[in-house]
């Protein structure tokens, strides 16, 4: 997947907060339809599954976003041995060395 689209399906909790605040669709925010649904059709619980919602709402975005930041550590990560071998290639070129590979 492309760096930038993992970037924007990354998701705050100040928005998450907001969205529980105002229409009480953070499960919407973070692509659980179906958790929204059914928290709208008991109306959050009857207020208790809101207030838990309340105080839980950091690791529920932190859930979410966990997968992304792996993806996005692991595009980085292949980034830079990218780079690097392309400046062992520069560097043994210039020396007119061989590039070990692995």
């Amino acid at each position: 997947m492309n760096k930038h689209n993992l970037q924007s399906q990354l998701k705050s909790s100040g928005n998450a907060y907001l969205f529980w605040f105002f229409l009480g669709a953070h499960y919407a925010y973070l692509g659980r339809w179906g958790m929204q649904i059914l928290f709208w059709i008991t109306f959050g619980g009857l207020g208790i599954w809101a207030l838990i919602d309340l105080f839980t709402m950091g690791s529920k975005v932190d859930h979410h976003n966990q997968p992304i930041l792996a993806q996005l550590h692991q595009i980085e990560k292949e980034e830079k041995e990218a780079e690097q071998r392309k400046h062992m290639e520069l560097l043994a070129a210039m020396s007119g060395k061989a590039v070990p590979t692995s």
